[in-house]
């Protein structure tokens, strides 16, 4: 392949990741659901605050794209950096640091792990997807971390 097939290719794979975070920002439940495919599954993994780790699973989007839906008076700014893509036939992965922001004040950091399905259409859809939470030792590119001063 060539780089611009590759860089098409992961360009193809970002397109929901993208959709879905502009989803956020807008407020756009129906947007951000264009982003999913019809069956989805969510985890976060994080420790508690006794320091015991934990999952918790979703086994819908139901809660998230109400969230987003339901008028909130800070806007959900998701920034990611650091993608790393791979690709086997129909299905991708995408691994990226993130940093979540309420409005331009700082919420948390982690990591977001997205599992992708090419369907019939030739179009990727996420239909897993994990994170993990934390609001101390975030490394925020100075590009991201400026934008919210």
């Amino acid at each position: 392949m060539t780089n611009a097939q590759t860089s098409s290719a992961n360009d193809a794979v970002m397109k929901p990741v993208k959709i879905l975070f502009e989803g956020m920002q807008k407020g756009d439940s129906a947007m951000t659901r264009k982003a999913f495919s019809t069956s989805v599954t969510m985890a976060t993994v994080g420790t508690d605050k006794s320091g015991k780790p934990f999952i918790k699973n979703e086994s819908s989007i139901n809660d998230f794209l109400k969230a987003i839906g339901t008028p909130h008076a800070e806007i959900y700014n998701e920034m990611i950096w650091d993608e790393k893509i791979s690709v086997d036939g129909n299905f991708a992965q995408v691994w990226t640091s993130y940093a979540f922001y309420l409005g331009k004040k700082f919420s948390h950091c982690g990591v977001d792990a997205f599992h992708l399905v090419k369907g019939a259409d030739a179009e990727w859809k996420i239909f897993h997807l994990a994170d993990t939470r934390q609001k101390e030792g975030c490394k925020i590119p100075a590009k991201i971390s400026k934008q919210f001063e």
